[in-house]
């Protein structure tokens, strides 16, 4: 399957009451906003709010547009259990959700099944162009790791192979935080994505030294989650108030950094944001970009960053003073 992606896509955690509860019509508004706006890739999980994300999404997509026209994406690899005694007003697993349900890892060939037809339900879809297995691999799960990629590779990773197979799914991937199990995976398997979250940002580069060259190799391509680490290059460092970076307080050398970027965007009048939303772009193997979009403000944010024009002369200023890789391919101006 074809699909072709814009530079920036849409991250649907938000809209599953992530920290916080927003209102139906304030998640059909940014959806619909997006829409409007030209973002046609939208990635969502069961996890998202239970299956919140993926209902609102799925509404509000189905009244927009017809099929085939949106490229949407969503998880397997977490089933929903039901909690009938759970305080919904309340805070679970981060999501403040009326839904019922948490979330129980699980990558069984039958949990696979169940939970992609679910999606399916819920998204309001015939078929779902991209299935990815939801974190998988050390960070998520630790010593359970090597279980874990067994009940995969035996179970669950057959089932999206036989989906794909069978036309119901278009592509299969992993959608994850970090870098070994990427490469762990693709020796073991044939996959089409990586929806790779907070590893290959202006902070972070790691993945040049093996998984990008080896995701242009094999023809993997790279959907950028994360691109702000948390946050921390969203807001920077200089607004006084706290400072988070892949999901916890920053520490003082990743502040330090932050800070000597946002000098540097001072000096050439830009903003740290769009710095770090346009620079993933450049690798080959990253196909588009997906920040969490929760708010119309949000995403008119996210518009105007990515529209901003950044002078090559910026690019080499933060090599120089060796704050990215200077392998990093970087956007030309």
């Amino acid at each position: 399957m074809t699909l072709n992606f814009d530079k920036l896509g849409f991250g649907a955690a938000a809209i599953g009451n992530l920290y916080r509860a927003i209102p139906d019509a304030d998640a059909r508004a940014v959806v619909e906003a997006a829409w409007d706006a030209g973002l046609r890739y939208f990635d969502t999980a069961p996890h998202y709010g239970f299956g919140l994300s993926e209902k609102r999404l799925g509404a509000a997509l189905a009244d927009l547009v017809p099929q085939g026209q949106a490229i949407l994406s969503t998880k397997v690899g977490r089933r929903l259990d039901s909690v009938p005694d759970a305080d919904l007003s309340q805070q679970r697993q981060g999501f403040v959700s009326p839904e019922p349900y948490q979330s129980v890892f699980d990558y069984s060939y039958d949990a696979v099944m169940r939970s992609y037809e679910a999606s399916r339900q819920r998204l309001r879809r015939d078929r779902i162009d991209i299935l990815y297995v939801h974190d998988i691999g050390r960070f998520a799960h630790g010593d359970a790791h090597a279980a874990r990629i067994r009940e995969l590779m035996d179970g669950g990773f057959r089932a999206l192979i036989e989906l794909r197979a069978a036309g119901a799914v278009g592509a299969i991937g992993l959608g994850v935080n970090e870098i070994a199990v990427c490469e762990e995976v693709m020796a073991r398997a044939d996959i089409d994505l990586i929806l790779l979250a907070g590893r290959y940002t202006l902070l972070e580069q790691g993945p040049l030294d093996s998984l990008l060259p080896l995701c242009v190799k094999k023809d993997v391509r790279i959907i950028l989650g994360g691109p702000f680490n948390s946050g921390i290059l969203a807001q920077g460092v200089r607004h006084g108030g706290a400072v988070h970076y892949d999901y916890g307080p920053a520490p003082a050398d990743i502040v330090a950094r932050v800070g000597r970027m946002e000098d540097i965007c001072a000096d050439f009048g830009i903003a740290l944001g769009a710095a770090a939303l346009q620079f993933p772009l450049a690798h080959p193997a990253v196909a588009t970009v997906i920040p969490g979009i929760g708010s119309v403000r949000h995403l008119q944010s996210a518009l105007d960053l990515m529209g901003q024009a950044i002078p090559a002369a910026f690019w080499q200023a933060l090599k120089d003073e060796a704050l990215i890789d200077p392998r990093a391919p970087v956007p030309s101006a």
